[in-house]
């Protein structure tokens, strides 16, 4: 059964805020039918189950302009971003010579959020993220994203495995309960606070303050196309989710 979905269209009254998406860290590529090498994987602009173009239009129903990043982070490229997304940094085996977060654009990033930027970091679970050098820069505002395996969902008659409960979160305000499965779990320090608790109550979500900026951490990139597209069972509302956590996002770059 297919079910399908209808996104908010409320505009929020608010100056158009930017919201890049990190393709440095994350730099796959396939070979087409064709035989050219194309850049996939967690991109606004793929449309496949594996990119992010339904929350990229979500973020737009919502006043925001799309951008991307694809070079390390300097205060150059992050001057005039409002919100900096960075999903699933690569390994070894998603990319032969990944670009590895180090302690400099660390230190740029941290500026960035410190001056008011919005920072999200999203991890996955640890046989598919990189997160030697991630924690390089999720450790400067007290996260760190754990080598375990969280919500595992063997198939799809096992969805209840990944259920998120959201009732009454301060974020997600609409969405009852989503779905977010094989993810790592998220020690938290300083002045960070849970946000999601996986179905073994481990914290698979975390926000924190950072200077004038905020920082969210998730432990998936569980708002990607195949997720909000209506493949869901009915009672995961990934859909509402992503909107939810758009307009906290946009909100907080104000």
């Amino acid at each position: 059964m297919i079910i399908l979905f209808v996104y908010p269209i409320a505009i929020l009254k608010v100056s158009a805020q930017t919201v890049a998406l990190d393709y440095y860290f994350n730099h796959e590529t396939h070979r087409e039918k064709n035989g050219t090498v194309a850049r996939f994987h967690y991109m606004w602009e793929d449309t496949a189950n594996s990119g992010f173009s339904i929350w990229g239009d979500i973020f737009r129903s919502q006043g925001a302009t799309l951008t991307h990043i694809d070079s390390a982070p300097t205060s150059q490229n992050l001057k005039g971003v409002a919100i900096y997304i960075i999903v699933d940094p690569d390994s070894k085996k998603e990319n032969p010579n990944p670009n590895y977060i180090t302690k400099c654009d660390a230190d740029n990033i941290a500026q960035w959020v410190k001056n008011g930027g919005v920072l999200v970091m999203m991890a996955n679970d640890s046989a598919n993220v990189e997160l030697t050098h991630f924690n390089i820069l999720a450790g400067r505002f007290g996260m760190h994203f754990n080598n375990d395996l969280q919500n595992h969902v063997t198939d799809d008659a096992h969805f209840n495995d990944g259920e998120v409960v959201l009732n009454n979160n301060p974020i997600f305000k609409t969405a009852k309960m989503a779905f977010m499965k094989d993810v790592c779990s998220i020690s938290i320090s300083k002045k960070a606070k849970t946000v999601l608790r996986s179905t073994s109550g481990a914290t698979i979500a975390a926000v924190t303050a950072y200077g004038k900026g905020t920082v969210l951490a998730v432990a998936d990139p569980w708002l990607y196309n195949e997720y909000v597209n209506g493949r869901l069972p009915a009672v995961y509302e990934n859909n509402k989710a992503a909107a939810d956590l758009a307009k906290y996002l946009i909100l907080k770059s104000n």
